[in-house]
């Protein structure tokens, strides 16, 4: 098992110091759903941590050096920090749970220099976030127990959108919602792609790989010029960008040379300071299409019918299936469907179908642009499905502009609008509440298992029959979505519980290791993990003995020779903290206590 983080007296200076945090939003509803998020998710009183290695003395002479270089208002410790660990952690044993030593907020490229020198000089590893909004992954708590958050919110300045080429750049704190309201500011007509949730950070979700639903909803391979900031103070700009003022900056994914904008996504080589995106532009019709099967096996022929058209561009756009179980997530709580913790069985499941007039799989789907284009696309689904899945049903709404304008995204109603013509939201947000009892009382959570597996009908039938199995012999209820892409499914098994009772706690941890489990038995690797579990997946990536694991951690020594950016972050490690490494998994295993 991996050492364990050196603690200090919860009686030190920074634990007396008064109860401060930053202001993360400036929008009333957005900063109350963080502060709620986080106000109440503790079970256990948060315990002052150093870095590892570095003593009392040479920690306090690193703040105060810090709160000169920022201010002291920018500069976070003791029991401020309860805005920066997993409002969802499983484990809050003192040793277990992942925790920073402190917090630190710069304002641009220049202040986040200053920082990174006073941590190599200190030799004080950071853990960078955009907005920490990665929840069910860990949120913005560190790999590493005592590093510094380096939280980057106030890096939030939106340096241009292009409405003729539809490209934004960006600061790491421009959120979604920053974005879209940029652009209606200013009338320009594009739509940038977004998540379930608007409140994140664009640059922290395209590194991290995540998804929104427009035609340009795979933000990371929409990517054009990224600015970094290395570990040693310098800045390196990549492709175009790395000419001075050159007109192709954001428009080209070629460059000169190797390309190396991917080794700063899930990276701990590099923060990256600025990014380019590509946008939609504004489409002249939109057409909101649905499309549901009712029983459990139907998985295998609606994945085929859905692969095989977006493969052959007939869909060109994501598409988001979901079962019935993650809908009732969506609309209500548990209790008020099913009150007894067992899993709810087939026949209510049925009863539920019926009543809301959805299928066990609906999946939801958008198409773009001029109205004859969206016509052909449609029809030639329609025409497939009626001969690969005759029992589906489908449904389709067209919305157009105004007297042959561009459509507006605001005039699309739900629920056919929000995130799937751009317009960002905190919609999903509610889901998290799920398991929480009827009184209202409990600490909700929710946790993600999300594997990356091949768009085969047979493929997802067996993860399917899987995770219920593992599902269900803890309680729990298959709760799933996923997005199909041309050639890969990213599938999340999405679990909600009450952290407050450490049976449920208990639950979601064995379910978690178990979906590992059969998931390296099948090869299959997420997209992106909790804190607790980046070793165990990283792990999965055994060709020649780690090959890729190895030659990334050869760049990282040599860019980052102090190792103080990120360690362990998705399992890449510096020399220095490679003790920390826990591919067994046992360190966010109860049982191992």
């Amino acid at each position: 098992m991996a050492p364990r983080a050196e603690y200090r007296d919860s009686t030190a200076a920074t634990f007396e110091e008064p109860l401060t945090f930053p202001i993360h939003y400036e929008d009333p509803e957005y900063q109350s759903a963080h502060s709620n998020l986080f106000s109440g998710s503790l079970t256990r009183p948060l315990e002052a941590v150093l870095p590892p290695g570095v003593t009392p003395a040479d920690f306090d002479a690193a703040i105060n050096k810090l709160k000169d270089i920022l201010g002291k208002d920018h500069v976070f410790t003791g029991r401020s920090l309860t805005e920066y660990i997993d409002p969802y952690e499983l484990q809050e044993e003192p040793s277990r749970r992942k925790i920073p030593s402190g917090a630190v907020c710069p304002k641009n490229v220049e202040e986040a220099q200053g920082v990174l020198k006073i941590c190599n000089e200190y030799k004080i590893p950071v853990w960078t976030f955009s907005r920490g909004k990665n929840l069910g992954y860990g949120g913005p708590a560190p790999r590493l127990s005592g590093s510094l958050a380096l939280d980057l919110h106030r890096m939030n300045k939106i340096i241009e959108v292009n409405q003729e080429f539809s490209y934004a750049v960006v600061e790491p704190g421009v959120t979604f919602t920053d974005l879209y309201d940029y652009c209606v500011l200013h009338k320009l007509k594009v739509w940038p792609s977004v998540p379930s949730l608007g409140w994140g950070s664009v640059v922290g979700n395209t590194v991290d790989r995540g998804t929104g639903f427009l035609p340009t909803a795979t933000h990371h391979q929409h990517i054009a010029g990224l600015e970094i900031l290395l570990a040693d103070g310098d800045v390196v700009r990549t492709g175009q960008f790395g000419i001075s003022d050159s007109p192709s900056a954001h428009l080209s994914k070629f460059t000169f040379g190797p390309s190396i904008e991917g080794l700063f996504l899930q990276s701990n080589l590099g923060i990256v300071t600025k990014m380019g995106i590509w946008l939609t532009p504004q489409p002249e019709a939109y057409l909101s299409c649905g499309f549901s099967m009712s029983e459990f096996d139907d998985i295998e022929v609606m994945v085929d019918l859905f692969g095989e058209m977006r493969r052959n561009g007939t869909l060109p756009n994501t598409v988001y299936i979901s079962n019935i179980t993650e809908w009732l997530g969506m609309t209500g709580k548990r209790w008020e469907y099913w009150d007894k913790y067992e899993p709810i069985p087939a026949s209510k499941i049925r009863e539920l179908q019926e009543k809301l007039g959805m299928g066990y799989w609906n999946a939801k789907f958008g198409l773009y642009g001029p109205k004859g284009v969206i016509q052909a696309q449609i029809d030639e689904f329609k025409r497939v499905a009626a001969i690969k899945a005759p029992a589906g049903k489908l449904y389709a709404e067209i919305f157009t502009g105004e007297g042959g304008q561009l459509l507006e995204a605001t005039s699309v109603p739900e629920p056919h609008g929000g995130p799937f013509v751009g317009v960002p939201t905190l919609w999903s947000l509610p889901m998290v509440n799920y398991r929480l009892p009827k009184d209202g009382k409990g600490i909700a959570g929710h946790a993600d298992y999300s594997p990356i597996i091949p768009s085969s009908g047979k493929a997802i039938l067996d993860w399917v029959r899987t995770s219920q199995k593992i599902s269900e012999a803890q309680g729990w209820d298959l709760f799933c979505d996923f997005f199909m892409h041309e050639r890969h499914v990213i599938f999340v098994n999405f679990m909600t519980f009450d952290k407050s009772k450490p049976e449920h706690r208990q639950a979601i941890s064995t379910i978690l290791l178990n979906l590992y489990q059969e998931g390296k038995k099948r090869g299959y690797s997420t997209y992106r993990t909790h804190v607790n579990h980046m070793d165990l997946n990283a792990d999965s990536y055994d060709f020649n003995n780690h090959a890729y694991q190895r030659f990334v951690e050869k760049l990282k020594d040599a860019v980052d020779p102090n190792g103080i950016l990120s360690p362990g972050k998705q399992g890449m490690w510096p020399e220095k903290y490679r003790k920390f490494r826990d591919p067994t998994g046992k360190e966010a295993d109860p049982r191992s206590l």
